[in-house]
């Protein structure tokens, strides 16, 4: 077998038309709807970024265990497990966080890998002095603020030197993937794993796509919300989204081109394709920016999956609408290779829902790490909130205490304790570290803009934009039900439960 799994970051479902949307020409991802099986009810597992990616190499969530940090010693990935079996494994990514203390042992597991530089802060272009007042000039400052130099200062530097879209980190990553097929595409039994952080923030596009999105604003550079309330006005707004649409159409384009590259030489009958990404993005919708601080409305929770298997042909343009999420990837590719899982594996591969539409799962559990916990069955999704998102109790289990871009600190070290193996760990011990000593290291739940969020329970056939809470108690009580099952099959801590005051039997 060959794979070809294409990754992308923060692209919205409701940003392309195979699953409804008319606010962006997606004419390549809704032509290859038209080939793939597309799977409508996909969720998140563990968010962000490197939490997203830890399911997807291990097969299991880990939000309930860390929070942003590396692959741990004891990890299974399915690349390196490819690897080891005659799989040969090449990773082309431009996500920088995986050069970051909180990133580290990803792409190392791949037999091969070409990063490309220069997407959001990388630090790429060296520049002593930046210049300031231009900056100024250009950006809008509650997007770009040069008076507290930051990871978005390095990002101005970094976009000076990107001028034609060949610059651009996203048709690069395309380049770097058509090379690898000129040279590769006849062998056989090879992962590619096309990995572009677009269209993550900051949302920066080639001028011949922001030209179709043009909404006539002329004020400084919007296109990098922090995650927060969304106070912009209406045309601020649109233009932020103009932006993220500008860029998913660049993203629409560029793999319009790679299904171009396997019509030219003949790669449908031999290559399965797999396109998804790591979770979305909230564009004012609900009145927020981003992700990770709110709940995880659908917006964030609910992503776009399509697969297309060259033994599976006659499927083209179906469509099911079994729940699976992040962490049924692992397995699916193993099960794509012919290849066993590990034991400590809880997703499920989504080829019976491909092949027979048969279901894999009764609900999806995600969240972030000390956040809200999410549930859903399909038809409602309930948001379950700590009772207070500051108070301590949690802890970090690791042997790889990194956060998102540096260390473990050596105050938080100091609480650091041996703690007997969970079931994934292989039987060795880990570190459990206090949680709470530095909000900062829980991406963005710091407490901060949660004053009128709480549990909710949502009707997705009903209110499918999310517009009202409903309050049905037994049907709350039977997600509640289903999330401490997924909780109990992934060993959780016996402080989560306490933590989130959640009933066990």
């Amino acid at each position: 077998m060959k794979t070809i799994f294409v990754l992308f970051d923060s692209l919205n479902r409701n940003a392309l038309g195979a699953f409804g949307s008319k606010s962006v020409e997606t004419p390549n991802f809704d032509r290859f709807a038209e080939r793939a099986v597309t799977f409508d009810r996909h969720y998140v597992g563990s968010m962000p970024c490197m939490p997203a990616r830890r399911d997807m190499h291990t097969g299991r969530l880990n939000f309930t265990h860390r929070s942003w940090g590396p692959l741990e010693p004891f990890d299974n990935s399915f690349a390196e497990i490819m690897k080891r079996n005659g799989v040969y494994t090449h990773l082309i990514s431009d996500h920088l966080h995986y050069f970051e203390d909180g990133g580290h042992g990803f792409h190392t597991r791949f037999s091969s890998y070409d990063f490309i530089r220069g997407q959001e802060y990388d630090p790429w272009v060296a520049m002593v002095e930046p210049p300031l007042d231009r900056i100024r000039e250009q950006f809008d400052p509650r997007h770009y603020d040069t008076d507290h130099p930051d990871k978005r200062l390095q990002h101005t530097v970094n976009r000076a030197t990107i001028v034609d879209e060949a610059d651009f980190p996203g048709p690069k990553c395309f380049a770097s993937a058509f090379d690898f097929l000129d040279r590769n595409r006849d062998a056989e039994n090879w992962f590619l794993m096309l990995e572009c952080f677009d269209p993550h923030e900051p949302f920066h596009a080639p001028d011949r796509f922001k030209a179709a999105y043009e909404t006539g604003y002329n004020g400084g550079i919007l296109d990098w919300p922090h995650y927060d309330r969304a106070t912009e006005s209406p045309e601020e707004i649109a233009e932020i989204r103009a932006n993220y649409a500008a860029l998913v159409a660049m993203c629409d384009d560029y793999f319009g081109r790679l299904m171009d590259y396997m019509d030219a030489h003949d790669m449908w009958d031999d290559t399965c394709v797999v396109l998804t990404t790591d979770h979305g993005f909230l564009l004012a919708e609900h009145d927020w920016w981003g992700k990770c601080r709110m709940p995880y409305y659908e917006e964030v929770s609910h992503i776009p999956l399509m697969v297309y298997h060259p033994d599976h042909k006659e499927l083209a343009g179906a469509r099911r609408a079994h729940l699976t999420q992040t962490t049924d990837l692992m397995p699916t590719l193993l099960d794509l290779h012919d290849l066993d899982l590990p034991t400590e594996v809880t997703g499920k591969s989504i080829m019976p829902v491909l092949a027979g539409n048969e279901p894999i799962r009764d609900a999806a559990v995600f969240g972030v790490f000390s956040g809200p916990i999410g549930v859903t069955d399909g038809n409602h999704v309930l948001y379950h909130y700590p009772p207070d998102l500051t108070r301590e109790g949690l802890f970090e289990y690791t042997l790889a205490p990194a956060h998102m871009t540096a260390p473990f600190t050596v105050e938080e070290l100091r609480s650091a304790r041996l703690h007997p193996g969970f079931d994934f760990t292989k039987g060795v011990p880990v570190l459990a570290i206090d949680a709470r000593r530095d909000a900062k290291r829980v991406p963005y739940n710091d407490g901060k803009g949660f004053d009128d969020l709480g549990t909710r329970l949502y009707d997705l056939a009903a209110d499918p934009q999310q517009k009202a809470p409903v309050d049905e108690p037994a049907i709350a009580e039977r997600l509640y039900g289903l999330m401490v099952e997924e909780l109990t099959v992934h060993d959780t801590p016996a402080e989560v439960y306490r933590w989130y005051e959640l009933e066990t039997d």
